[in-house]
């Protein structure tokens, strides 16, 4: 079964990602007439679309049968990836466990996943509450007005990251506008061209760039933890061996980047996105801040309503069967996070922000061998700084119009202005 063009083009359009409306309206027809179906957008090879919660699922906890590795993970043009055919050397080769499937993924995963388990990073709460008080101290000194995503959201998560890879805080605006450039490409407020791009060909080298710069950075860091380690994420990636041998070069530098990036921005984007949540819902507000005991379903629930992880791609290793429906091998899937988040066989009323629900059900940090390695780091950034924040405000509403990035892979509110009273 093949869904309309327009479906087909509406979700695989960043800037539907910036308007609500348009894309869970899309996902929302899709798990009503198709729930798994064939897409042919514009100038995209053809994928299914997966946007119910239950076969997101199968396919995720099956990894032998849907790889990773054997073509994109993320939605690629095809006239995009003609302009990187001419041009192979964008990005230096590097390599991230997003890219790998077994043996392969669980080598490389194991030689940091002690660093973000709980037990560890409970070692760790004491300086993230520090870090937590900083930024709310600097948001009660804008009196009363901020734009809670660039003053706080943006930074506080950055920071946090920065701190367990080992970047130093001079170096943290640096990394903040890499990874806009790298997820908000398509959004001319915060790409590396500040306006749309012109043809492919710009855009990919633009890309380049932007990965050379991580590149550059990382290759400078990882021979300074070689030489002198140190207590951070860095001197375990510089100075990691898998199979007795040293961890490749774009193995390493995969590694830097999406602990660099997607490492705060998903949590940048939820924590955004709860605040603009709750200036619009003051009932809410009200009810969290008297009674602090309910903050881990507001974190939960506000992981699934965001969903910042828009989608990921899987390559079917063989033929197999999903909802009746006969996948070929080689069949390129698209896991549709924010649609399995609104699947209405498994939330009541999914586009109600309830803290009431079942709060563990989402897969907004995927699931299977491949669930997001930083999510009890993410729950524990959040939790903390709602701790300090709540108790210290009387009243939040938003004072603008709030907006989202234009992209489709990993994107969140980009402006939240907001006018507060200090309790």
């Amino acid at each position: 079964m093949t869904i309309s063009k327009d479906i087909a083009n509406t979700i695989v359009d960043p800037e539907a990602y910036a308007n609500w409306e348009l894309s869970h309206g899309a996902f929302t027809e899709l798990r009503r007439t198709a729930p798994l179906a064939v897409a042919e957008p514009d100038d995209y090879d053809p994928f299914w679309v997966v946007t119910k919660f239950d076969d997101i699922q199968a396919i995720e906890k099956q990894n032998d049968l849907f790889h990773n590795r054997e073509r994109p993970t993320t939605l690629v043009k095809k006239s995009q990836l003609a302009a990187a055919e001419q041009n192979p050397s964008s990005g230096g080769g590097f390599r991230t466990l997003v890219h790998m499937d077994n043996p392969d993924h669980f080598k490389h995963r194991i030689l940091t996943q002690g660093w973000f388990m709980p037990q560890n990073l409970r070692k760790l709460e004491d300086r993230i509450r520090e870090i937590a008080r900083e930024f709310v101290d600097n948001m009660l000194a804008f009196d009363g007005e901020c734009d809670f995503a660039k003053d706080v959201a943006f930074l506080y998560p950055l920071r946090v990251v920065m701190e367990v890879i080992g970047v130093p805080q001079e170096d943290e605006t640096r990394m903040l506008k890499l990874t806009q450039e790298l997820f908000g490409q398509n959004d001319p407020d915060l790409n590396r061209a500040g306006r749309a791009y012109e043809s492919p060909e710009e855009r990919m080298a633009s890309m380049r760039e932007v990965f050379m710069d991580f590149i550059n950075y990382f290759t400078a860091m990882s021979e300074d933890r070689r030489q002198s380690p140190r207590e951070d994420l860095a001197t375990v990636i510089a100075n990691a061996e898998v199979d007795g041998e040293p961890i490749g070069f774009g193995e390493a530098m995969g590694y830097y980047i999406i602990a660099a990036t997607a490492g705060h921005d998903t949590t940048s984007a939820t924590t955004a996105g709860t605040l603009w949540t709750l200036a619009e819902r003051p009932d809410l507000f009200d009810r969290i801040r008297n009674d602090m005991s309910l903050l881990p379903n507001l974190i939960e629930e506000s992981i699934r309503w965001e969903s910042p992880v828009k989608h990921f791609m899987r390559t079917a290793m063989g033929d197999t069967e999903i909802r009746g429906q006969k996948i070929s091998e080689g069949d390129w899937l698209m896991l549709c996070y924010p649609s399995g988040n609104r699947d209405e066989e498994k939330f009541d009323n999914p586009f109600e922000f309830s803290v009431d629900r079942d709060q563990k059900k989402h897969v907004a940090f995927g699931y299977g061998a491949h669930v997001c390695l930083g999510q009890h780091l993410a729950r524990m950034e959040m939790r903390v700084l709602w701790e300090e924040l709540f108790p210290k405000l009387k009243s939040v509403e938003l004072s603008g119009e709030p907006a989202r990035m234009i992209a489709a892979f990993v994107c969140g509110p980009k402006r939240v202005p907001i006018r507060f009273q200090a309790a």
